[in-house]
């Protein structure tokens, strides 16, 4: 990835509905150009989506925790397939140390979230959980910094 390649997702970034020719013109390169980085971006999986970015709090969803799970040993793909049927689990990661899985989970309040978490716990894969809600955010998700010269 090049100069232009990182000037062009932190363009992109910022503005979200920016079309090809507007986004050459700010960037001061043929349509084309953009159009062959863009395409070259989006096959190295570097551009994943072109979706709107949904606030949850927004959406009746205010509640953001982050749920730590022990696992059964050998039982991980179970766990994870429970997990996916649970809609307000945002994403889940592998971790090392003492957990198995981070999940970032949203709820529509704490009664809720403790529902989902008894939930989770239902499933024979999934033996323990600790749970930490977010008060704020302070940092919200950014890629930017790592994008431009520093």
């Amino acid at each position: 990835m090049d100069d232009l390649d990182a000037r062009l997702l932190v363009t992109m970034r910022a503005h979200p509905r920016i079309g090809l020719t507007e986004l050459a013109r700010q960037l001061g390169v043929a349509r084309g150009t953009v159009q062959t980085r863009v395409d070259k971006l989006m096959a190295a999986g570097v551009i994943k989506d072109f979706g709107p970015t949904v606030d949850p709090a927004r959406t009746g969803y205010p509640i953001l925790a982050f749920v730590w799970l022990q696992i059964a040993q050998g039982r991980l793909a179970e766990a994870v397939e429970r997990l996916r049927s649970v809609p307000e689990i945002l994403e889940a990661h592998g971790t090392s140390g003492q957990h198995d899985l981070l999940c970032r989970v949203v709820a529509k309040s704490t009664d809720h979230l403790q529902d989902i978490i008894a939930d989770v716990l239902t499933s024979p894969a999934v033996q323990r959980t600790d749970t930490t809600i977010a008060l704020s955010t302070q940092i919200p998700y950014r890629i930017e910094p790592l994008l431009l010269p520093h």
